[in-house]
């Protein structure tokens, strides 16, 4: 499928934006009006931008049905405070619920059920559910466009920001486990940040990643090994020492392997990879013949 953005109805175009650029965080907006009337909404175009100055960003786009725009943004325009709160799985159905165009006025707070506790360097109130919460003074709006679907950028700092200890580790640090965060997806989808959808990939170190173009050609043909198994062992910041080869060369499962075929090298090395040998599925991998 080929798409021009201009040739498709705005509507399905949102729609093949939301289910492709997934999952998105989601900003639980709280936010007030110049007659101090209260308004608590979800987004989900919404990430951090910056830690100095600490910059977070959401838009609430204009509705593509009528060109109308929320009260959220109606609100920041006449009091350039936010709170932006962090929704959890045991909050994902109430933020949803909040979600409701109710008419302005209607205070989203009490209609999901949550409870409202006191901002300290801002007025809107924060979610006293929520484990995040990032108070934040608005300092720059940004209009994308004037028709129906637009966004709508606000910048917002963080001057404040509070978490919940429940969710620390014992290093202090965030556990993605304790957070147990949601995202949004396409349509009514939703997905968990937590159990087996997290995992680890080790970060880069500052030495540069040897890369998968020294691996030997026989690897790109394999059914076997992943992109992933061939990033991990590109990853390595310096090739096996020639010493690992003689150990690996020794091994019977090796010799096995190597008189079986390149299908039984590329598996048994995948083994090793799944294991953490990476030196010695380097190695193994080089030993391989087409």
């Amino acid at each position: 499928m080929i798409i021009n953005p201009k040739e498709i109805p705005v509507q399905k175009l949102h729609s093949y934006l939301l289910g492709a650029v997934a999952p998105r965080p989601i900003a639980f907006a709280s936010t007030i009006d110049d007659a101090g009337r209260v308004n608590l909404s979800p987004f989900s175009f919404f990430n951090v931008f910056s830690s100095n100055p600490p910059i977070l960003i959401f838009s609430p786009a204009r509705r593509v049905r009528d060109n109308s725009t929320k009260h959220t943004l109606q609100n920041v325009q006449q009091v350039k405070e936010v709170c932006i709160n962090i929704v959890n799985f045991a909050m994902v159905e109430q933020a949803s619920l909040a979600s409701c165009e109710y008419p302005a006025g209607v205070n989203e707070f009490v209609k999901a059920g949550f409870t409202e506790e006191p901002s300290t360097q801002i007025k809107p109130p924060r979610v006293a559910e929520s484990p995040v919460s990032f108070e934040c003074r608005v300092k720059e709006i940004i209009a994308l466009g004037d028709q129906g679907g637009a966004g709508n950028l606000i910048v917002s700092e963080i001057v404040l920001v509070r978490i919940k200890d429940e969710i620390l580790d014992v290093h202090g640090r965030i556990d993605p486990q304790k957070l147990d965060a949601v995202a949004r997806m396409g349509a009514d989808y939703y997905c968990r940040a937590s159990g087996h959808a997290v995992f680890e990939v080790a970060k880069p170190s500052e030495k540069l990643g040897v890369g998968v173009d020294r691996l030997p050609p026989h690897v790109w043909t394999s059914e076997c090994l992943t992109g992933n198994d061939l990033g991990r062992l590109g990853n390595l910041d310096v090739l096996p020492d020639p010493e690992v080869a003689v150990v690996v060369q020794q091994l019977p499962e090796v010799n096995h392997a190597l008189n079986t075929g390149l299908p039984a090298v590329h598996a048994l090395a995948k083994a090793w990879i799944n294991s953490g040998r990476l030196p010695e599925a380097w190695a193994l991998l080089a030993l391989g013949r087409e």
